[in-house]
Order: C-alpha cells, then sequence, then structure tokens
C-alpha cells in the first residue's frame, strides 16, 4: 500500500496520467476506509485457511452406523448419537462441506420453489397490524397519495423516524390508525398522525416492494429555497430549506418532481423540488432585467458535484465589472507569492513602441496571425480596440500551470463558459461593486493620495454598480466566492486566505471534472 502511494507520488509527468485523475486516487488511496481493507487483506493473506476434508456428511453417516451397530452403548455414545441426528448440526456439517469444497451457486430449482413459497407466504390481501413509536411533536418523516380511495404512502424520507424503525414501506397502504379509519384525504391523515404520540398501531396492507439503496449523489444548489412559500410541495412541514451554494446529498430521485435530500454539513432529510420541477418553474418566471449582454437561455438549478482531496487549482479567475479591483488584487497576489502565481501576456496586433520589448508586457504578432489563431479557436477572448486586435492565448494559461504555478486571470465573464471545464480547473471569485456611496469615498480617497489621475465621474461610478449587479445576476451560478471590495486591503486578505484553504480542505468540485 505505502508502495503504491510512493510511486503515484513519483509519477512521471511523461506517463499521460491526468492530474485530477491521479488527485482523485491518491485521495482514495490514503482514506483510513482504504488502508484499513489493505491492512486486513495483508493479514487474511499471511494465514491461508484450508479445510481438513470435504466430505464431513459422509463421516458422519460412518460413525452413526458404527455407533448403532455397538452392542454394548454407553451414555456418552448415546448422546454423540443423538447430537449427531440434530437437524442444526447436520445443516452445520452440509454448509461447512459445500464451503470447503467452494460450491456456493444455488440450483434455479431450488431458486423457483423458494420464489413460489414465498409469493403463496405473502398474499397481495394479507393486512398485518404495525406498531410505530413516536415522540410528541416528531414529523414521522412520510407523505401520502390517494390511489382508488386508498391512503398510499408516498415517499418515506430517508433518515426520518419512520425510515429508522424499517417498519413501513413506499406503496404501503394505511387503512386504519389506532383502530381508525383514515378515509380518503391524505391531508386529515397527516393531521390525525401529526396529533399522536407513544405507541400508534396502523393496519397495512403491505406492497412488498424493495427499497432500493440510497444514490450517492452529491449537487451544489445555484438559487435559495424555502419550503414555508411554495405552494406545490405536497408538504410544507418535510421540505428542506436551503441557500445558494449549498451541497445537498440527494438521497432518493424516485419522484420525478420532488427529491429527498439532505445537506452534507448535517441535519435531517427533507423534500426539495427536483431538477426537472425547478428548471419548469424557472423557464417561466419573467426576467426583471435586461440580458441582452448575457446568454438569456442559460438556465441553472443544481449542479452535481464530487468530493476531492486537497489540491492546488490550475487557474484562478478574477470575475467583475470595470473599476472594482481585479488587477490590483491579481498583481498584489503575484508580488506576494511569485513562485505560486502567475498571469498571462496578452497578445496584440499593434506595434511595439521604442520602449517596449516583445513578451514583457505584451507579445507583438502580425494582424494576419492574430485572424488565423482567432478562427482555430486559440484564443480565451479577444477584442478590437482603436483598430488594433488584443487577446489571452490559450497556450499561454498552459504554460504558467505547467510551471507548476496558478495562473490568475481577469476576463470577461463570458470565458468562464470556456474555462469551467477539467483543462482549467478554475476557483471562480467575483469582486462585487460596493454600495455607491462606498464607492464614491474610495475613488475620493484614492485620487486624494495621488495614486490615481484618472477621475470618473458620478455616471461612471453608478455604470459600476448597475454592471456589477448584471454580472451577479447572469453568471453566479459559476461564482466559487463573491467578495464586496469595500476594502482593498481586506479585500485581499480574504481573497488569499480562500486561496490557501484550496490546498488544505477538501473541496467540492463539478463531476465532469472527476469522471
Amino acid at each position: 500500500m505505502q508502495q503504491v502511494l510512493e510511486n503515484l507520488r513519483d509519477l512521471p509527468s511523461g506517463t499521460g496520467a491526468k492530474d485530477i485523475d491521479l488527485i482523485f486516487l491518491r485521495g482514495i488511496m490514503e482514506s483510513p476506509i482504504v488502508r484499513s481493507l489493505a491492512k486486513a487483506h495483508e493479514r487474511l493473506e499471511e494465514v491461508a485457511l484450508q479445510a481438513v476434508r470435504d466430505d464431513n456428511v459422509q463421516l458422519v453417516t460412518e460413525i452413526l452406523d458404527a455407533l448403532n451397530n455397538l452392542t454394548d452403548k454407553d451414555a456418552a455414545a448415546a448422546e454423540l448419537v443423538k447430537i449427531l441426528q440434530e437437524p442444526h448440526f447436520k445443516c452445520l456439517i452440509e454448509a461447512h462441506d459445500k464451503v470447503a469444497a467452494k460450491c456456493y451457486e444455488t440450483s434455479q430449482t431450488a431458486v423457483n420453489s423458494n420464489s413460489m413459497m414465498t409469493s403463496s407466504l405473502m398474499p397481495a390481501d394479507a393486512v398485518r397490524m404495525i406498531g410505530i413509536q413516536k415522540k410528541a411533536g416528531e414529523p414521522l418523516g412520510v407523505t401520502f397519495r390517494a390511489v382508488r380511495g386508498e391512503m398510499v404512502i408516498a415517499r418515506i424520507l430517508h433518515g426520518s423516524s419512520i425510515d429508522r424503525q424499517g417498519m413501513l414501506h413506499t406503496g404501503d397502504i394505511i387503512r386504519e390508525v389506532n383502530g381508525r379509519e383514515v378515509g380518503s384525504d391524505p391531508h386529515e391523515l397527516q393531521e390525525l398522525l401529526r396529533d399522536c404520540s407513544g405507541s400508534i398501531t396502523l393496519k397495512v396492507l403491505p406492497s412488498y416492494k424493495d427499497t432500493p439503496p440510497p444514490p450517492q449523489v452529491y449537487v451544489k444548489s445555484h438559487f435559495n429555497y424555502n419550503p414555508a412559500t411554495d405552494n406545490l410541495i405536497p408538504c410544507k412541514e418535510a421540505g428542506l430549506a436551503f441557500s445558494r451554494g449549498d451541497v445537498l446529498h440527494v438521497v432518493n430521485k424516485e419522484d420525478p418532481n420532488w427529491w429527498q435530500a439532505r445537506k452534507v454539513v448535517g441535519g435531517a432529510t427533507g423534500l426539495i423540488p427536483s431538477q426537472v420541477l425547478e428548471e419548469k418553474r424557472k423557464a417561466f418566471v419573467r426576467r426583471d432585467w435586461d440580458t441582452s449582454e448575457f446568454d438569456r437561455y442559460e438556465l441553472q438549478t443544481y449542479e452535481e458535484v464530487a468530493r476531492m482531496p486537497p489540491f492546488q487549482r490550475k487557474t484562478l479567475v478574477l470575475i467583475g465589472a470595470q473599476g472594482v479591483g481585479r488587477r490590483s488584487l491579481k498583481n498584489r497576489l503575484i508580488v506576494v507569492n511569485p513562485l505560486r502565481y502567475g498571469t498571462t501576456v496578452p497578445f496584440t496586433s499593434r506595434r511595439p513602441r521604442e520602449e517596449e520589448k516583445d513578451g514583457q508586457n505584451y507579445c507583438f504578432v502580425t494582424r494576419e496571425e492574430m485572424e488565423k489563431d482567432i478562427k482555430g479557436s486559440r484564443y480565451l477572448e479577444h477584442g478590437e480596440y482603436d483598430g488594433n486586435l488584443y487577446g489571452t492565448k490559450i497556450d499561454s494559461i498552459h504554460e504558467v500551470v505547467a510551471a507548476g504555478r496558478t495562473c490568475i486571470l481577469d476576463v470577461n465573464p463570458q470565458a468562464l463558459k470556456v474555462l469551467k471545464t477539467a483543462e482549467f480547473m478554475p476557483f471562480v471569485v467575483f469582486i462585487a461593486a460596493p454600495e455607491l456611496d462606498t464607492l464614491r469615498a474610495m475613488h475620493k480617497a484614492v485620487v486624494d493620495a495621488g495614486l490615481t489621475t484618472k477621475l470618473l465621474t458620478e455616471n461612471d461610478l453608478k455604470k459600476t454598480v448597475d454592471e456589477s449587479a448584471r454580472i451577479r445576476r447572469a453568471y453566479s451560478h459559476y461564482f466559487d466566492l463573491t467578495i464586496v471590495n469595500d476594502n482593498l486591503d481586506k479585500a485581499f486578505d480574504k481573497l488569499q486566505e480562500a486561496v490557501e484553504q484550496l490546498i488544505i480542505e477538501p473541496q467540492w468540485v463539478p463531476v465532469s471534472w472527476v469522471y
């Protein structure tokens, strides 16, 4: 086990293995469960267990024949005969011989006979009396629906009181509660059970459905949800409230409209709207802002994620409106830790000035060469200013990453659609503009200190605040962190702390990065 881990650490980059695969594999190999399994396997290999013989049934028969042929039996012989003829002892010897002979398969005839026996023992109309326990005020975690006048269990919340007791299953029909008929109204049945406490006796017609194991699906929510204000949820008390950015463990997706989930940080299981239901609702909600600059067809509700061990992201992407301080934060990070962080040098088609050196502030290329690369999709983003082309080349990002550094990018929000992949593994930070009064005071302080000669008008400041709000609304599902830059020093400290945590604590990343 230790040798495998050492080989993974020393694995050369030329093997063709993907970085994310190696990180994921190391995380699995270093987990306590895998280490315990490896130790158990090693111990089992040390001791080779071998059966003395595999025909003990025949041996017992021979012993019984010999004992029965004795002319003078004492009490010990009689007791031994009794033990060897016990049904449980015979079954034990038969099981031993099968294991010793490694004969584990059951014949198809036996399977069919068992199925017929099970069916005959459990007829469809076999009503059962079931006793459950309920504390006063404790929700049972079960919802019902009316089917042809019968009260059928629609769902049982994972981890709820009913689920833990294991006496009821989805599809079971409830006939009576404490000797009282339940009627045909699910809400009345919910009220009846809510008022009960202590021991509750139910008359149930079982469905005999096998309960599937809970799926290991984790999603990151991209919207806020409050079941108390949802008129579609079948039971408001069973709903699970969550906020944008929460990671949820979905334990049941059988209902196409309502999933069962719980927060990974802890807590009870509850109902949440399924992805299909929430997308339908959002598709018919009229947006109250102009989306002409953004992708109006992009609709995000949940994003499937996977938990990864700590690792250094390939890129750190700073998103925000013009004038919120993205470039200042980027340059400051690189100055503080130049071995960990780097950035790209933009390409341009304009001619270099006398004091400019190629590759220092700009990489100078011809317009024809740049247009050819743009058509070949070799640029992350590009634009034209004063008759010259400017852009960020994708290869320049890979060069920084190949040098072992995180590439810091301050790009247009549209570039996130290209960057949010396993190729770039970005940590996306939205630098939000503060309130207009705060932004006005910050700009005045910078001008008074002589740090800038560019004077912004009131209209410029208002435009920055409005643009920041539009970016947040249209692209918030891409953000890993939001920092309001109302103080540059505090914003830098928050940013530095966040990126440091990435190499210390496990991370939730899009599942497409892993599988």
